[in-house]
C-alpha cells in the first residue's frame, strides 16, 4: 500500500457512504481518499512522512456543503447575522462592494469564516444582475466574476456551486429577463467544474409566512392568501409567467432552484417542474441523453417551510429536492404564530414527511440570515426546538444521521456531484470535517457545542485548532 500524507485513527469515521459505515481510520494520497477501514487495515498507509491525527474518541465527517449559503453577502454583511440583528430592533447594514477586489475580499471574509466550520463547499444562490445594488453589491455580475477570477487563480477556499438570478432578489421575476440571461455567458467555461460550477438559476415564487407574502392555500389570521412574485395581473396570469420560467430554463439545460415557502407556491412550482421533466422523459423515451431528467438536472424547491403530502409524492417521483434551514424555523416562531397560529406553525418544516416520502432534503443556513454552523442546523432538525423552548411538530423530527446526510451527501447530490465528493469512500476527494466528540453518541443538544478541530479540503489541512 502506499504510504498516506494524511492519516485520521482512533475515533469514529462516519463515512455516510449508502450503508451508513462507521469506520475506524481514514487515509488520505495525493488529494484523495485511498484507504478506510480498521485502524489495523489503514494503518498499513503510515510511512516516515505520513502526519497521523489521533482522534481521540472524535470523528471526521465529509467536508460540510452548506447548499444554500450567500457567501458573499456573509462577507459583505460580517459579522452581523439578520436574525441576530432584527432581534435587537434594527437590520444590519452591509459593508459596500465598490469593485471585484471588494467582493474577492467579502468572499475570502466569508472563507475565513467557514473553513473554522468545516464547511469545504457551498451553493452560492443567485448571482445576477437583478441584484445589481442590493446588499451592498454581493449578489450582482461582478460577483459571479470575482468568483471566476478566484477559481481561475487557483485561489477558492472552497468548492462552489452557482445559480444565476435574472430576476430581482426577494422580488419580481419576469420570463423576458430570464430569456435575455440565459444568453448571456458566464464567463466560466474555461474553470474546474469541481471548483466552480455555474448549475443553473434562481428564481422567486413567493415571499415569506411572517410577511404574509407566502402564497398559501389557508388564510393568514389577518385575511389574504399572498401570492407569486412574478410578473402578471392575477394569480392565473403570474403562475402561467412561472410555469413558462420553469419551462424555458429547464429546456435551456439549466438545474432550477425555486425559493417557494407557501403550499401553494410550493404546490404549482412542483407541477411544473415535474411537467417538464416529464415530458422530457417522453420525448427521449428515457434514454442515457434525457436532457430533463431527475438524474440530470436535481431541480429543487428552495426553503419549502408549507408543503402538502401530495405535493411530496410527486417531488419523490421526480427526483426534486428541498433545501431547507431548520435554524431559521427554531428561530422565528414569535414571527410565524401572528401569521398562521400555533398549529401551522408547527406543521411548518416537514422534514420527517420529507425523507418518509423519498423527497431528496438538504439542509443549509441561508447565512447571514443565520449563523452558516450546521451543528446549529442538525440540532434544529432533531429537536425541532431552540434552546429553553417549546418542542414544535415534535412528528417531524428527524435522526442525526439523516441530518448530517443532508448537510454532505446530500448537498452533493443537488451539486450532481456524489460521485466525486459528500462521503468517505476510496478514490473520492479528501475533504473533511474533524470533531472532537462523536456527534451519534452526544446528545443532540450538545452538538452546537462540538469542537471543531480540524478542516480538510482537497488533501490539505485549511484549518487547525491545535496549530
Amino acid at each position: 500500500m502506499e504510504h498516506a500524507d494524511l492519516v485520521f485513527t482512533g475515533g469514529a469515521v462516519i463515512t455516510v457512504d449508502g450503508a451508513d459505515r462507521i469506520a475506524e481510520a481514514v487515509a488520505v494520497t495525493g488529494g484523495l481518499i485511498t484507504a478506510v477501514g480498521t485502524a489495523e487495515e489503514v494503518g498499513a498507509a503510515i510511512g516516515p512522512d505520513t502526519r497521523v491525527v489521533r482522534l481521540d474518541g472524535g470523528a471526521v465527517l465529509p467536508g460540510i456543503n452548506d447548499s444554500h449559503l450567500h457567501a458573499a453577502m456573509l462577507g459583505a454583511y460580517w459579522p452581523a447575522m439578520w436574525l441576530d440583528g432584527m432581534a435587537d430592533g434594527g437590520f444590519p447594514v452591509p459593508r459596500q462592494l465598490a469593485d471585484r477586489a471588494d467582493r474577492r475580499a467579502a468572499i475570502d471574509l466569508a472563507a475565513d469564516v467557514l473553513q473554522p466550520l468545516g464547511i469545504t463547499s457551498y451553493t452560492e444562490p443567485g448571482l445576477g444582475p437583478g441584484a445589481r445594488g442590493q446588499h451592498g453589491g454581493a449578489c450582482d455580475d461582478e460577483t459571479l466574476a470575482a468568483y471566476v477570477d478566484a477559481a481561475t487563480a487557483g485561489e477558492l477556499r472552497a468548492r462552489v456551486t452557482v445559480l444565476r438570478l435574472f430576476g430581482e432578489l426577494d422580488g419580481l421575476s419576469t420570463v423576458a429577463d430570464l430569456v435575455a440571461g440565459l444568453d448571456r455567458s458566464t464567463g466560466a467555461d474555461d474553470v474546474d467544474p469541481r471548483w466552480l460550477a455555474v448549475a443553473g438559476v434562481k428564481l422567486f415564487a413567493d415571499g415569506i409566512p411572517p410577511m404574509h407574502s407566502a402564497w398559501m392555500s389557508e388564510p393568514y389570521l389577518g385575511g389574504g392568501h399572498g401570492t407569486l412574485m412574478v410578473e402578471g395581473d392575477d394569480d392565473d396570469a403570474r403562475l402561467a409567467a412561472l410555469r413558462a420560467m420553469i419551462g424555458h430554463a429547464h429546456r435551456a439545460g439549466c438545474q432550477i432552484g425555486v425559493h417557494a415557502t407557501g403550499d401553494r407556491a410550493v404546490g404549482e412550482t412542483v407541477r411544473a417542474m415535474a411537467e417538464a421533466l416529464a415530458a422530457d422523459a417522453d420525448s427521449a423515451a428515457g434514454s442515457d441523453a434525457t436532457a430533463g431528467s431527475a438524474a440530470a438536472r436535481r431541480h429543487y424547491i428552495i426553503h419549502g417551510d408549507a408543503i402538502g403530502p401530495d405535493t411530496l409524492t410527486t417531488m419523490a417521483e421526480h427526483g426534486i429536492g428541498v433545501n431547507a434551514q431548520p435554524s431559521i424555523y427554531t428561530a422565528t416562531p414569535g414571527m410565524l404564530e401572528p401569521a398562521i397560529g400555533a398549529c401551522r406553525t408547527d406543521e411548518l418544516l416537514p422534514l420527517r414527511s420529507a425523507l418518509d416520502a423519498g423527497v431528496p432534503v438538504c439542509l443549509s443556513s441561508d447565512g447571514p440570515v443565520t449563523m452558516p454552523d450546521w451543528r446549529r442546523g442538525v440540532a434544529s432538525a432533531v429537536l425541532r426546538t431552540a434552546e429553553a423552548g417549546p418542542v414544535r411538530g415534535p412528528d417531524q423530527r428527524i435522526a442525526v444521521t439523516e441530518a448530517l446526510r443532508a448537510y454532505t451527501m446530500s448537498g452533493a447530490r443537488q451539486d450532481g456531484a456524489e460521485d466525486w465528493k459528500g462521503s468517505i469512500e476510496v478514490g473520492k476527494v479528501a475533504d473533511l470535517c474533524v470533531l472532537a466528540a462523536d456527534p451519534l453518541t452526544a446528545p443532540p443538544e450538545k452538538i452546537p457545542e462540538i469542537e471543531i478541530r480540524m478542516t480538510v479540503l482537497d488533501g490539505r489541512v485549511v484549518f487547525d485548532r491545535e496549530a
